[in-house]
């Protein structure tokens, strides 16, 4: 079963005092395997959010459907398997950070000492032990996004829906974080993330959708997507100078040991802008 099912997902908004109309998304069918990581991308506008608000619930579609675990989006069995970090999310900031998690974790139908216990494993999993007892509203945005993180999984769900996890924070807080997006995968969660981070969802991410103006332009597991097509790439230790064109021969003749064959790679970015260049309108 897959984890998040969209089939043919359309949201149009009427543009008010215009006869006109909005297509924020198109026709976009999608999957997401369960146990993976999933980076949805696209730049400004995309879609992206849209997309994420139908998932969960929070928008109408205007034609397709929705589904979480087989379940219709908007029912109460699909939602209770799905946790949400918004890219800026709202704390209370005069609780501790052991405070916020007791409100989530109450509002999900947790407690006594198994919402305590819960507590304590969630603040040591995101590092803010030490920082327990302090109002959220002196946290770092680093520390806002830990703690927003450990809020959405409170209830430990199958699937973490995660939108601009790392928007605002510096470099030490975004490897913390996309630290945290691989603890979640080697739990067994799902995440759905987006992003404008490629660098850092090139290292979580197992497969990748890129968006523009609505639509889902290209789709695939990530090395295939990075891959540079019809070219061949040998690593070889302990080549002699004289090894060339018949790489494979003259390893083995040469004592030299072939020790990786693989397709070169391009980076993320560069398939990024290359989909999204080859969309945009002409002048």
């Amino acid at each position: 079963m897959n984890a998040v099912s969209l089939r043919n997902l359309t949201r149009i908004y009427p543009v008010p005092l215009r006869r006109e109309r909005l297509v924020a998304v198109r026709d976009l069918s999608l999957e997401v395997r369960e146990g993976e990581v999933y980076g949805l991308l696209g730049p400004n506008g995309s879609g992206k959010s849209t997309t994420l608000k139908m998932l969960l619930g929070l928008v109408t579609p205007t034609s397709g459907t929705a589904e979480v675990f087989g379940h219709d989006s908007r029912a109460f069995a699909a939602r209770s398997e799905v946790g949400f970090l918004p890219e800026n999310p709202y704390f209370y900031k005069f609780l501790t950070a052991e405070e916020t998690l007791r409100f989530y974790g109450k509002l999900c139908g947790l407690g006594g000492a198994k919402l305590q216990a819960r507590i304590s494993e969630l603040l040591a999993l995101v590092g803010l032990e030490d920082a327990r007892n302090r109002r959220v509203g002196s946290y770092s945005k680093g520390m806002l996004q830990r703690i927003g993180l450990a809020q959405a999984i409170i209830q430990d769900p199958r699937l973490v829906v995660l939108d601009e996890p790392t928007a605002g924070v510096d470099p030490v807080g975004s490897r913390q974080i996309r630290d945290l997006i691989l603890g979640l995968k080697e739990r067994g969660m799902t995440v759905l993330l987006t992003s404008h981070l490629l660098e850092q969802v090139q290292e979580v991410c197992d497969r990748v959708g890129i968006m523009a103006r609505g639509r889902l332009l290209r789709e695939g597991d990530l090395d295939d997507l990075i891959a540079v097509d019809n070219q061949t790439q040998f690593v070889v230790e302990n080549a002699p100078p004289c090894l060339t064109a018949q790489i494979e021969s003259l390893v083995a003749a040469s004592g030299a040991r072939l020790v990786e064959t693989r397709r070169p790679q391009r980076t993320l970015e560069k398939v990024f802008l290359e989909v999204t260049s080859a969309d945009a309108p002409r002048p």
